[in-house]
């Protein structure tokens, strides 16, 4: 076992215990830090004192059910429940306010029933907002049990292409992206009493977006005489001053989690194969731990996890006599989410969980029983290079906020052991905290979006942590290039062409090649692809079953690339009638092929909106490849003289990802829809094209990268 090391004295403190030393939680400057504690007892902070005795605002009695009064004694035994009455004490006063809970407070299911059942809500929604659309469906869904209700009458969600909601409705979950394509059509947020702002510390691109245009909107409001708009920041981290500062001094209210002593170990040598020691580390845990004691791995992404979880089953066959079984439960965004469901569900008697995760962990979700935290200190993040163009996924290190997090997992219910699969020294090395998206994505979506709200000027645009001019102009030039800007008096609005883009709620890139679509005749295909590519994969590729699966999928492979075949798969699919056994069979995953339906409805909804003419190529492929590179012609590829492929504007090596159609030919020209960086830079999704139909699809632009590859 990697060599233990104790909290370093600084970070050794029990976060259940009341808040951390002062120059850990609350430096100078900040207007009020009141800790809300289990007892009751306000300490420091203006009003809300002895909470703990004031009569509580009356909950709705538990029906006869055992099930309900079972949800009700888990609502009531939440560390919260303790501090409602000075919670909504505090929150009804104040404007805007920023709340620390750790994960496992409580705070994201009750905070808005509090304020609810506090008469919050009579005014208008409460709109909670989720970084990820699996934590807005599951969270809907676990309030309107408590509240009794059906979900999308009192509680809904709004994630993309799904709106489970009601005139009824008054809580409300939806996803940062969602509640920004809502602004650009009503920019003060009329619908909205309250918005929460959750997850916040997670610092995604529409996060920090949303902070910038609720912060207007509150304004606006308050100028206007309307319906004040009330704000409240959650985050699960420490790191709040940013957000206090922002929201113009907003009160930070500290709540206590329920977190108990762990312990954490640190191996004695920096591990090359993190994967290996990964595995190590769990099945030696194994053969020595209770079997009521849940591992929790934390990996970087779906093709790592169902790797690992096939070899972790097949160790565990051959495990010598004595040791407990062992259920193995992978979790990823893109996976099922009846599969996503069975991680929350206690394992059957003399078996151990071990659940392997993406970062979705980390604070998303809340899963019981974990013991043991095995931390690889690795997470797939994306990092944009506005000199090349290039928005490249990678595998890199955490920051020292995330390692927290992780950590955090283990001690939940009890005292935890938390493995983590590096140095001290490396340790130390770590970001201090994660830089934020906005500062290191591709930023041609966030442009188009705040153009389409009519923000005055978006390179003044108030956002919390600035992106680097050089990222907003390259924004620029990409948006111009698709012709959705215009330059009128120093001034950037949308041609009619980038209004009709900020109207689908995809990339850029994608509006515009639906929007190409009836010049080549193929808009029905188009909307299909567009709709592929917009959901987790529809494909499923056990790792065991590698052989089987190619020998099913042959009948729809296209040489022509990804795209095509995917056309194939779907049409195929929908001949059939959506039929699950077929699905099985071919190793699709039904449920988000079923979601691509959805999507392609709503998309070409949009379109006859536009009334844009909805046509079939038929048979003809080649239309539908011009199509994409008219619109993808800044993700180019070409074959070099050395059999390498190369990006066509920065001269990037890349390589053919494993899991595309093409990866065994050698394609003069390709598009692709993502770059992956893991050993080397991968294309993903790649299509066959002509590099006469690039010239023709922006010749300006390839003249001038031509010339910049001579000199």
């Amino acid at each position: 076992m990697p060599e233990e090391a104790r909290f370093p004295p600084a970070k050794r403190f029990r976060l259940g215990s009341g808040p951390p030393s002062r120059a850990e939680s609350c430096p100078p400057g900040r207007r009020v830090v009141m800790l809300l504690t289990a007892g009751g007892g306000g300490r420091g902070g203006s009003g809300g004192g002895g909470g703990g005795r004031k009569p509580q605002p009356p909950l709705a009695q538990p029906s006869a059910s055992p099930y309900r009064e079972a949800l009700e004694l888990q609502r009531r035994s939440l560390p919260i429940f303790q501090a409602r009455g000075q919670l909504l004490a505090q929150l009804r006063n104040l404007d805007s306010a920023v709340l620390i809970g750790e994960t496992g407070s409580g705070k994201t299911t009750q905070i808005p029933q509090y304020l609810y059942e506090g008469g919050v809500g009579r005014q208008g929604i409460i709109g909670v907002t989720q970084p990820r659309r699996v934590a807005a469906i599951s969270l809907a869904t676990r309030v309107s049990d408590e509240k009794r209700t059906e979900l999308g009458k009192l509680v809904g969600y709004t994630v993309r292409f799904e709106d489970v909601t009601s005139e009824d409705t008054r809580i409300k979950f939806l996803t940062d992206g969602m509640l920004l394509r809502e602004a650009i059509s009503d920019s003060l947020l009329r619908k909205y009493s309250c918005i929460i702002l959750d997850e916040a510390h997670e610092r995604t691109i529409h996060t920090d977006v949303l902070f910038g245009v609720v912060k207007a909107a509150q304004k606006r409001r308050k100028e206007l005489g309307k319906v004040p708009l009330k704000v409240v920041v959650m985050s699960a981290t420490m790191d709040v001053d940013l957000f206090s500062q922002y929201f113009n001094g907003a009160p930070v209210l500290y709540l206590e989690g329920r977190q108990h002593p762990i312990q954490i170990f640190y191996t004695k040598q920096p591990q090359h194969d993190y994967l290996h020691a990964a595995l190590v580390s769990v099945f030696q845990i194994h053969q020595e731990a209770p079997s009521s004691q849940d591992i929790l791995v934390f990996l970087t992404g779906q093709e790592e996890i169902e790797a690992m979880s096939k070899t972790c089953r097949d160790i565990a066959k051959h495990l010598p006599d004595g040791c407990p079984a062992m259920l193995v439960l992978p979790l990823y965004a893109s996976l099922p989410y009846a599969q996503q469901l069975r991680v929350f569900q206690g394992a059957p008697k003399g078996y151990r969980k071990v659940i392997i995760s993406t970062n979705i962990a980390e604070t998303s979700i809340t899963i019981t029983g974990i013991k043991y935290v095995v931390d690889t200190g690795m997470v797939k993040a994306k990092k944009y290079n506005p000199d090349s163009g290039l928005e490249v996924l990678a595998v890199q290190r955490v920051s020292k906020t995330q390692a927290w997090q992780r950590t955090g997992r283990a001690g939940r219910e009890d005292s935890g052991v938390c493995y983590r699969l590096y140095t001290e020294e490396e340790f130390e090395k770590f970001d201090k905290m994660t830089v934020p998206e906005i500062q290191r994505c591709n930023l041609a979506s966030v442009m188009l979006q705040l153009l389409a709200m009519k923000v005055p000027n978006v390179l003044t645009f108030d956002f919390m942590s600035k992106p680097s001019p050089d990222h907003i102009q390259a924004a620029i030039a990409q948006l111009d290039l698709l012709g959705a800007l215009e330059h009128k008096d120093d001034q950037l609005t949308l041609t009619p062409i980038g209004r009709k883009m900020a109207a689908f709620p995809l990339e850029p890139k994608f509006a515009k090649t639906i929007l190409l679509s009836p010049k080549f005749h193929c808009t029905e295909e188009i909307l299909t692809i567009v709709s592929l590519l917009s959901v987790d994969s529809v494909l499923y590729n056990p790792p065991a079953r590698r052989d089987e699966v190619q020998n099913v999928r042959k009948k729809f492979i296209s040489s022509e690339g990804d795209h095509v075949t995917l056309l194939n798969i779907y049409r195929t699919f929908k001949n059939i009638g959506g039929n699950k056994d077929w699905c099985k069979e071919n190793f699709v995953n039904s449920k988000n092929m079923m979601l691509v339906a959805e999507v392609r409805a709503q998309l070409r909804e949009i379109c006859l909106k536009m009334s844009m003419p909805i046509v079939s190529s038929r048979g003809d492929t080649e239309s539908i490849r011009r199509c994409l590179a008219h619109s993808l012609f800044m993700s180019t590829a070409e074959l070099q003289p050395d059999g390498t492929y190369a990006t066509t504007d920065a001269h990037q090596p890349v390589a053919i990802h494993p899991s595309s159609v093409l990866f065994h030919c050698k394609p003069a020209c390709v598009v692709y829809t993502e770059l992956l960086h893991t050993n080397k830079c991968y294309m993903r999704d790649l299509c066959v094209v002509d590099a006469e139909w690039l010239y023709e699809a922006a010749p300006e632009y390839f003249r001038r990268k031509l010339k910049t590859a001579r000199s």
